[in-house]
């Protein structure tokens, strides 16, 4: 997908003043360290034990204390990507469920130290994990939390899960695309993928890929005069359905023969369908309605809207 010139001009007046230095070559900074894919996204629960049983036994997470927060738990799909589940605080009334959405990286300091250099707010330095991983926290421009993570140097080891072994994708609710592609698409990198929506010429989902990497994120956007956060008159249901993750498979028809052969499609579920980028997919819902969303790696039939415009994951 290419950016209208218009598009591209407005995209540039909301970036930082630094970063418009460094593109009319007035400005230099270190090379952007990698960013290789999806580390993480961060739920709240507010029942901690079906919370459990649904990413452990319906979804075959493999459950481990949090070295980022003594209050939380994972649930990992392989060594390097999880869910993080973290306990609703106490008087919370907001619709929201998630808590943040985290990326790979080779080297967190030098992706701070980056950021910093190009006008971004960022701690004064990164927190370290009883694993040996290092991470940072910034907000993207509509004020989502955004973690970026260096794994640890020898990841523990997980057990192969059946079901899935790759978090493909993370969604999150987008107000303005033209107010976050200078972050993710001009200062990140994160290159287009796919985009469309329930019509063949509207642009309701849109996703960007990580630059070093085929996993991606997929913008859910919604309209009102709201320009960040959840709308208020939006209901937790549809909140969790648009902030969600994407577990990788490769044949949905398999996946499900799966997960009811085992007796674990006794949460809320949908029918296998087609979505409309051509893939299979098969969408379940923790007990809090965050959306887990099987998807088929490769697509089966010619996706509506677009083509890809990148490769897609293959495992």
């Amino acid at each position: 997908m290419r950016i209208p010139q218009i598009v591209a001009v407005a995209a540039i007046a909301l970036m930082p003043a630094a970063l418009i230095q460094s593109i009319h070559g007035q400005a230099t900074s270190a090379a952007r360290p990698h960013i290789s894919g999806i580390s993480h996204l961060s739920v709240y629960t507010s029942d901690a034990a079906k919370t459990e049983y649904f990413y452990v036994h319906d979804l075959g997470g493999q459950k481990r204390d949090d070295p980022q927060n003594p209050a939380g738990v994972r649930y990992y799909f392989s060594p390097i990507q999880f869910i993080e589940v973290l306990p609703l605080p106490a008087g919370d009334t907001s619709n929201n469920r998630m808590d943040h959405m985290a990326f790979n990286t080779v080297n967190a300091e030098a992706l701070r130290l980056f950021l910093a250099a190009h006008g971004i707010t960022v701690p004064a330095q990164v927190e370290k994990g009883s694993d040996g991983s290092r991470w940072f926290d910034v907000l993207d421009p509509e004020g989502n939390k955004v973690q970026f993570v260096q794994p640890p140097a020898n990841p523990k080891p997980v057990p192969v899960n059946p079901l899935s072994v790759h978090i493909i994708h993370v969604g999150c609710i987008v107000h303005s695309p033209d107010a976050e592609n200078p972050f993710y698409r001009v200062l990140l990198g994160f290159k287009p993928y796919w985009h469309g929506g329930h019509t063949d010429t509207s642009n309701d989902w849109i996703s960007q890929q990580v630059p070093d990497g085929t996993d991606w994120i997929e913008y859910m956007t919604v309209a009102g005069p709201e320009t960040k956060g959840i709308p208020p008159t939006m209901k937790q249901e549809t909140a969790g359905v648009l902030n969600h993750f994407s577990l990788g498979v490769f044949n949905i028809e398999k996946s499900v023969d799966l997960l009811y052969a085992g007796d674990r499609l006794t949460g809320k579920h949908s029918p296998p369908q087609i979505g409309r980028d051509g893939k299979w997919q098969f969408n379940m819902y923790d007990p809090d309605g965050t959306r887990a969303e099987l998807m088929e790696f490769q697509a089966s039939v010619k996706p509506c809207c677009s083509e890809f415009t990148a490769s897609s994951p293959v495992k």
